[in-house]
């Protein structure tokens, strides 16, 4: 513990966001560059550095929080980066995109603000990149086993490189033109930009790991086949099925998924298209869906020139403390949180239909009602109660040009035939089943990610890559490895 009383004399300090107005103009990340360095030093001499470090728990990598606090407190890098990569192998992506777990269960947030242990984390990989700290790690020798990785997402991704570390010829098959998943696709540049996901894939490039893309298995390849050719096939292709609403109108045009409308975005930043065909430019554009996939298109939108953007959330706004009856310390509290796209659209005033910042809370969608040319004009709603029963005298109804639907996902998706052409099992739930050491009933055949847990965050994703690698390798080599599984199938995040 670096500083006794650093928890008690050193306020929390995060890592200041540009001015709403200069960021919502370009696509690069939302935090002032170069300003999180000269603080976090002083922040993490803020963790108290527990007996029982409950950070541990609230996180499934496991990561090893106050020792890299500890380390970074003594400016000593090399040392913070080594502690930080041996639990999790991507944390310049879980410092950007996590929304920190670990800091709930931060003991010092019983009656404090937490340790900024997100900031912390995000500067120890990006002082690791540019200080040398995470060069390519090449296995000594090669096992002769292959392992084809379908998907490449974080889950995929970290299952890919564990196990090429461990030795085997891993190559990872993705539908898209690009490695990724849906950090290269799903996630704003603005949230995370793509040269850290392209330097990683390099790395990965020179550890031995190879790509094949724009390759869909069950349709390009067919899945006995790509069984057939490699030892073990780990299955990570994420959950792509999305939820419907089922009013009446949506068959309207300018009504679309959110997973439609934000690739398109994304490829505009990749330089393949000069304008989205779905912007929101000069358009009244209403989210329904009040997660992060909604916040993602808020933040989206209001960079595409969007005449008004509204977000429907069909619950209540939360409060900004923690419920100690039903969300007790050190669970995850559900509570009024203000992600950078809020902020945006409260201080540009996108939203003058919201309640506070972009946000339209206990709201419900009734119907949508269209033009001439059976195109959407306006989403009408109606308030609810904590049970979702309408309120009478609250319908109302917004301009809508474009209506982007964010009510998250249910399942892999069978489209492509593979997991039909392999005869997996299916949960009650659409995702696929597996035993305890992530094999399915197909022998060689391993399930992973949110493809066979469901819809998660990415440090349960980079968890699962992690676990499943394990249990790969141990059926490769016979029953034994020496790579490390924090998560099991059945485990899940902290809860009351």
């Amino acid at each position: 513990m670096a500083d006794p009383k650093g928890f008690l004399t050193t306020p929390r300090e995060e890592w200041p966001r540009r001015p709403a107005g200069e960021r919502a103009r370009d696509w690069n990340e939302v935090y002032v560059p170069g300003a999180l360095l000269p603080v976090i030093g002083a922040q993490a001499g803020r963790c108290m550095d527990c007996g029982i470090p409950f950070c541990h728990d609230a996180c499934p990598l496991g990561n090893l929080i106050p020792e890299w606090n500890d380390l970074v407190t003594r400016s000593d890098w090399r040392a913070a980066s080594e502690r930080l990569h041996a639990t999790n192998n991507f944390p310049e992506f879980t410092g950007r995109l996590c929304p920190a777990p670990c800091e709930a269960g931060c003991v010092l947030a019983i009656n404090q603000p937490a340790v900024t242990i997100k900031n912390v984390e995000c500067a120890i990989a990006d002082e690791a990149w540019e200080q040398g700290f995470a060069p390519p790690r090449p296995p000594d020798r090669l096992s002769g086993r292959t392992v084809a990785v379908i998907g490449s997402g974080p889950t995929g991704l970290a299952a890919a490189q564990q196990l090429t570390r461990a030795g085997h010829t891993v190559a990872v098959y993705e539908r898209d033109d690009r490695i990724g998943g849906l950090l290269r696709y799903g996630i704003p540049e603005f949230k995370m930009e793509k040269r850290h996901l392209e330097r990683r894939i390099d790395q990965m490039r020179a550890e031995g790991t190879t790509f094949r893309t724009s390759t869909t298995v069950g349709r390009d390849v067919a899945a006995g086949e790509l069984r057939a050719r490699y030892d073990a096939v780990v299955i990570a292709t994420g959950a792509t099925t999305w939820r419907e609403l089922a009013v009446p109108g949506r068959e309207l045009a300018g009504i679309h998924q959110a997973m439609e409308y934000l690739p398109l975005a994304n490829r505009v930043c990749e330089g393949d298209l000069e304008r989205s065909p779905l912007s929101a430019a000069g358009r009244h554009v209403v989210i329904v869906g009040g997660g992060d996939t909604g916040a993602d298109c808020l933040g989206t939108a209001v960079r595409e020139g969007a005449a008004s953007v509204t977000q429907l959330d069909i619950y209540a706004r939360p409060g900004s403390e923690r419920d100690e009856a039903t969300e007790p310390w050190p669970t995850y509290p559900r509570l009024y949180r203000l992600s950078a796209a809020h902020e945006e659209a409260r201080e540009l005033r996108s939203a003058p239909a919201a309640d506070a910042d972009a946000r339209l809370f206990a709201a419900n969608t009734l119907r949508f009602t269209g033009d001439a040319e059976r195109h959407v004009r306006s989403l009408h709603l109606v308030g609810v109660d904590a049970g979702r029963r309408p309120l009478p005298g609250t319908e109302r109804s917004l301009p809508a040009d474009l209506v982007l639907l964010a009510l998250g996902f249910s399942g892999p998706d069978r489209d492509d035939g593979l997991i039909d052409q392999l005869g997996l099992a299916l949960e009650p739930r659409g995702t696929i089943a597996r035993d305890p050491g992530f094999a399915t009933h197909v022998p060689g055949c391993f399930a992973a990610g949110d493809a066979a847990r469901g819809p998660s965050l990415v440090v349960w994703a980079i968890a699962e890559g992690r676990a499943v690698a394990a249990a790969v390798d141990r059926h490769l080599s016979g029953g034994s490895t020496r790579l490390p599984a924090p998560v099991g199938p059945y485990d899940r995040p902290m809860t009351a």
